[in-house]
């Protein structure tokens, strides 16, 4: 399920490229994460109809423990307000990211997008020195490969800095911005349920990149039509349903039954599958040295995953 779950991101890559044929970055991402949130209501239904199933059939031994029905009310009630807190904020760091990241596809291919997306995997350690977490030497050194083999992949041979594609900055941007609505999700997820918070946060980024649809034309791109829309049907359908709704629930099934440090390597895939798929799909290619870079960014992705060795191991 993971594997699968690794190769429909890499190909949502194909999907957003696609998308950009027929409509804007602002309008394409308010509508797939629209559906993707729709997608996820039905889910959340049935989870919900699973844990009162189950608190029946536990009824007479939750009833001996229980506390308070003021108790219960006041922790219902500031658990939806941590959900609609935790909602709005990761929301909002993913409208800026997936948008941002959007934007840059203009620019790159589907493919350097997701190796350079994938940064986010190592940026996240890093980001949390600045919440006095400690972080281990082998990461520094995944950071050191990660930017060669980003140098490698985004700059040309024989050129500087100065030749480097705007698409590849922007996508570095959106990068950065993930690895901060990871750090938002981090914090939010342990006190809420991870299924909700997903679809509150695509709710939010969906409304809000439809509010700014407008900005759509200054990036040259038409507001959308019925027959945009309609032409646009697979690659929105495709980045909603499949990659927001579907692919999210399978991780969130399968990661309760697989090793965390397993999952988290499985997950790295994506960016090994964008390319694939941008190589097959949309005919994109890739120098040897724009592929060596990749091979040096997917080592430090999957080193970063390691556990230490002091780690205890995950009980079964």
């Amino acid at each position: 399920m993971l594997i699968l779950t690794a190769m429909i991101w890499g190909l949502s890559f194909v999907a957003q490229k696609s998308g950009l044929d027929y409509i804007g970055p602002l309008a394409f991402n308010g509508l797939r994460t629209v559906i993707g949130g729709i997608t996820l209501i039905p889910v959340i239904i049935l989870l919900d109809r699973h844990k009162r199933n189950r608190r029946k059939t536990e009824g007479s031994a939750a009833d001996a423990d229980a506390v308070s029905l003021r108790e219960k009310h006041t922790a219902n009630k500031q658990e939806r307000k941590t959900l609609i807190t935790g909602g709005i904020c990761c929301g909002c760091a993913l409208l800026v990211a997936s948008n941002i990241q959007q934007i840059g596809l203009i620019y790159t291919t589907a493919g350097k997008s997701g190796f350079i997306t994938a940064m986010y995997v190592v940026l996240v350690p890093i980001l949390g020195l600045f919440l006095g977490r400690r972080i281990r030497p082998v990461i520094w050194l995944c950071v050191i490969a990660s930017a060669a083999g980003l140098y490698l992949l985004c700059i040309p041979a024989g050129g500087g800095f100065g030749q480097i594609n705007t698409g590849d900055i922007m996508t570095s941007g959106a990068a950065l911005v993930f690895a901060i609505h990871i750090m938002i999700i981090d914090h939010f997820s342990p006190r809420v349920d991870g299924v909700k918070l997903s679809c509150l946060q695509f709710f939010v980024a969906g409304s809000l990149s439809l509010a700014l649809i407008w900005l759509d034309p200054l990036l040259g791109f038409e507001l959308p039509s019925l027959h945009t829309l309609t032409a646009a049907w697979l690659p929105l359908l495709y980045s909603g349903v499949l990659s927001c709704g579907a692919a999210y629930t399978m991780q969130v099934v399968a990661q309760a039954k697989t090793d965390p440090a397993i999952a988290s390597m499985i997950m790295c895939l994506e960016s090994v599958f964008a390319v694939i798929s941008g190589m097959i799909i949309l005919g994109e290619s890739m120098a040897m040295r724009e592929v060596i870079g990749c091979l040096i960014m997917f080592a430090a992705i999957v080193v970063s995953q390691l556990p230490a060795k002091n780690a205890e191991p995950t009980l079964k």
